[in-house]
This record gives structure tokens, sequence and C-alpha cells, in this order.
């Protein structure tokens, strides 16, 4: 058979990845904090994009700017009539003005300069400001000066604390330098890294004046850093207090044991009875293991809600956006009419103003389309968790993403982005929007199945309210579960609490056993 080339024409259907719809994709699933600085950057790039006022109305400081349409997302204003300059003098003109005659007001005459004590009140250098700024020159009311109320310290680290701290326990230099060294080594927990050995052989020093001064810097506030391991550390807190009896180093010693709530062997190691046992363990859950993280710098970020749910008078649900974290941004159209009036088509000039108007346009058609999508998810979570909203975690549903993305006729990445980071305020607390969003498991009788979040709770609950005498084990717990209809392997059981950070059936045995013989004694 003969090979020839030949043409076709075909006609096919594809979808294109854009940059804009890549960006309008990477919108949906922003927090309201990366969605405002990627507005601000967007802003500072694009002249024709601006951020509507918290209150709509008449702007005085922007002059001829007469309000904010609330429809379309458009700014209007009239153009300015007025002349800038005429409120603008020369500053040669005012600086010459009155010829020879005498050296004028806004020449550096005064004595500020010489005698800033004795100098006289001093006027603002922008009045327009003062109200923004009041340590400003002239910015107090009464013109008193700085407002120390605006100057907040910054927070200290643990290096910080540490190092003021190091010169009245170390008088040495050289000592200095090597509790410089270990200071580096720790992490934010206060806990020591490096070891001695590895510390001694780059500073050229003996392991033994390494461990002599790691001794003095373990003498620190906060009490615990410093320290090697936790058995260490709560050693040295316990020292700090004159707690550290041999039964006490026995007992910090043996902490895998006090995990396995191994009570009748801690007893015969620290010679005590089941009494001073407790006490022991009294004291050391009022210990810090991680010292160093009081001192931590990371700053902690508030949530906000992006949805907020509340119950309506006529029995449903009130579901609306929180304002806060939709930024209004505006396209300042009579802008773009002033400046393309007296461009030249051809020009460049005239090409990035054109672009600037598409990328705003689209922007905001982009923000409308990422609250409407919100919303539209977040109706249909909570029409599927309505009893969740009336009752209770016990009657939260099972659900998943396919089936709000069917409900909503919308692709279930779609909806996945839209429940990244975003939180629901409603009448039983502030939940993420994944909160919702959990497994299936099947009903022992046939029935309607659970929600795992539901089951989680129930063995929480059965765990919390059990008895010294009568602690469940996991197969009592598989058999409470499937007489109220939950169909749960033994091994699930024990992944969930083990998930819950709850021990198991043998170690709360022993613990409820210890502490009710101390409570009847």
């Amino acid at each position: 058979m003969a090979l020839a080339a030949s043409l076709f024409l075909r006609q096919s259907q594809s979808l294109v990845m854009t940059p804009q719809l890549m960006q309008s994709i990477q919108l949906l699933q922003m927090t309201h904090v990366e969605l405002n600085q990627f507005i601000e950057q967007e802003i500072e790039k694009n002249p024709l994009l601006e951020i509507a006022p918290a209150e709509d109305g008449v702007r005085d400081d922007y002059p001829g700017v007469d309000d904010y349409s609330a429809s379309g997302g458009e700014r209007l204003h009239a153009e300015n009539t007025g002349s800038d300059e005429s409120f603008q003098p020369d500053l040669y003109d005012s600086a010459t003005e009155g010829g020879t005659g005498g050296a004028p007001e806004s020449f550096d005459g005064g004595l500020d300069n010489i005698f800033p004590d004795d100098a006289g009140p001093r006027s603002a250098d922008a009045p327009e400001l003062i109200g923004q700024w009041k340590s400003m020159p002239g910015g107090g009311g009464d013109g008193d000066g700085y407002d120390l109320d605006d100057f907040v310290a910054s927070r200290k680290t643990l290096s910080d604390v540490l190092n003021e701290q190091i010169p009245f326990v170390l008088p040495d230099p050289v000592d200095r330098l090597i509790a410089q060294h270990l200071v580096d080594q720790l992490d934010e927990a206060g806990y020591l890294q490096g070891s001695t050995a590895e510390t001694a052989l780059k500073l050229g020093k003996p392991v033994g004046e390494i461990e002599r001064v790691l001794a003095r810097l373990q003498e620190l506030d906060p009490p615990g850093v410093f320290a090697r391991s936790l058995s260490e550390c709560l050693a040295i807190q316990l020292k700090a207090r004159d707690r550290l009896d041999p039964a006490m180093a026995v007992l910090v010693d043996n902490l895998e044991l006090l995990a396995r709530r191994d009570f009748s062997t801690l007893k015969k190691l620290c010679g005590v009875g089941e009494e001073d046992l407790l006490d022991m363990l009294a004291e050391i859950r009022k210990l810090d293991p991680k010292p160093g993280t009081r001192y931590e710098t990371s700053p902690s970020e508030a949530v906000m809600p992006d949805i907020l749910v509340r119950a309506a008078p006529d029995g449903t649900w009130h579901i609306e956006l929180n304002a806060d974290t939709l930024p209004r941004v505006l396209v300042n159209r009579d802008y773009h009419t002033a400046v393309s009036r007296h461009a030249n088509r051809n020009s460049e000039d005239y090409a990035f103003l054109n672009d600037c108007l598409q990328t705003a346009n689209w922007l905001t058609r982009s923000l409308d389309q990422r609250a409407r999508t919100i919303m539209k998810v977040a109706t249909e979570i909570v029409r599927q968790q309505d009893a969740f909203l009336m009752h209770g975690v016990d009657h939260l549903r099972p659900l998943n993403l396919k089936t709000v993305a069917e409900a909503i006729k919308m692709h279930e990445s779609t909806v996945s982005r839209v429940t990244s980071n975003k939180y629901m305020l409603t009448p039983r607390g502030l939940f993420e929007l994944k909160y919702f969003f959990t497994v299936s498991i099947g009903s022992a009788e046939g029935g309607d199945s659970h929600s795992a979040e539901s089951v989680r709770h129930r063995i929480r609950t059965m765990i919390t309210q059990e008895a010294p005498d009568a602690v469940l084990s996991d197969d009592d717990i598989v058999d409470i579960l499937r007489t109220g209809g939950v169909d749960l392997a033994r091994r699930t059981v024990a992944k969930y609490r083990e998930a819950m950070n709850i021990p198991s059936s043998v170690q709360r045995r022993r613990e409820k056993r210890a502490l009710a013989k101390v409570a009847a004694s």
C-alpha cells in the first residue's frame, strides 16, 4: 500500500486555560487576607482600579468627586473644573516676596533649630494628614506633642530574654561566647538541638567546659530552657521549684511508663504509695513541656468568617456573605474617558490604558463571580446540614463534594476550591466549610448513613461518661454503636480513639481506679 500525504479539515472544541482563567480559579481558593493582598497589588499596577470607601458619599479628601454609585461597581464623579495650581503658590515667589527688606518667615530663621526647648509650637507639616498621624508636630489636639499610645513595643524573642540574663551568670567573655553559640542552637520550644561534643569541636574547647556553661544556662528563665530532652526539661523545672527528690527523679526518668499508665511499676520504682504517686503526677502536669513557646514571635491571625448564618423568624436560615471579607473594587471609567480623549489611538499609552480597562473589568467580574459561587456552595451546605444547625453534632449528615456539586450544577474541583480556607459562623460556632464534609458510615440496620464526625463525637461522649469499674473496651464501643445503628469495625474505633488522643481501655482503667481510690480515702 502506497503512503501519501493529504490535508484534512477538522473542527473540534477544547478548553484553553488562559492566564485570566487560571487567575480566576486561584481567586476562588484565596482567603480574604490573600485576596486583599492581591487586590492591593493590582491597584498599584492599574490606575483605573480603586477601593470604594467604607461609607458611600462625598469624599472630602478628593475635591471635585461627587460620590460612588452602588450599581455596576463603577465610580461616578464630575470632572474637576478648578485648577490645583491656585492652591499651590510658587515656592520661589513666596520665598523672595518683600524684596530685600528682611528674611521671610518661610526661611529657617526660628530658634527651634538652636534651642529646641525654647521654640514655639510647631505647625503641622501637612495639615490634611493631622487626623491620620497623631505623632506629627501639630497633630495633637492640644499641641502637647507625641502620643505615646501610638507606639507599641515589639515583643521580645527567646534569644532577647536569654541574652539579657547571660551577663549576670557568666562574667567571663569566653563563657559568654560559648553561651551565645548555645543560644543559637535553641529551637522554638527552647530545647538544645546540637550536642556539646559538636560545640566543643567547633569552638576548640573541652567538653567539660561546654557542659559547665550549659549547666549555668539551664538556670535561666524561663525554667526548662537548654534542655536536651523532655525528661531533662521537666527535671530542670522541678529543681527550680525544689521538688526534684529521688522519687520524682525516678518518675521523670521513666516517662514511657507514665504514658502507658503503668502505675504499679512506677510505685515500685519510685518507692511511694498510690496517693503520693498521684500527687507527683499532678505536680508534673503543672510544668511546661515547651518553655520557649511563650516567646513565639509569629503573629496569631484571627479567623474571620466568610459566611454568616443566623436563624430567621420563619424557622429557616438567613445566609449572607461577610461584607468585611469582600473588598469592593471600583473601575474609574471617567478617568479612562478623560485620558483617552487626548491620547493618540496608535500610541503605547492608549494601548496600555485599554489593557488596564480590560484587566479592571475582568477583576470586578471575577470578584462578583467568586462571591456568587461562595454563596451558592454555602447555601447548599446549610440546606444539607439543617439538622446539625438545629440539634448539634449528633445530627451531622455525611456529605461529599459530589453531592454539593451536582446540586448547584458545578464541578467538584470548583466546590473544593471554594471550601478551602473559608469559614462559616453559625449559631453552633465557627466552622471551616471542610468540616461539613465527612465520610459516610453505613448503618447496621439498613437505615440512613452516619457522619464520621458524629460517630467520633459519640465515642468521645461514651468514654467521658464511663465509670472507673466499667471502662469500655474497643469491642464494647463497637457493640454499643451497633445497637445505636452504626456499623463500625473495631480497628476503625481504635483509629478514631487514637486520633482524638484518648488512651486505651487498659490505660484508662489504671488511671480511673487510682483516682477513685484516692477519692475514696
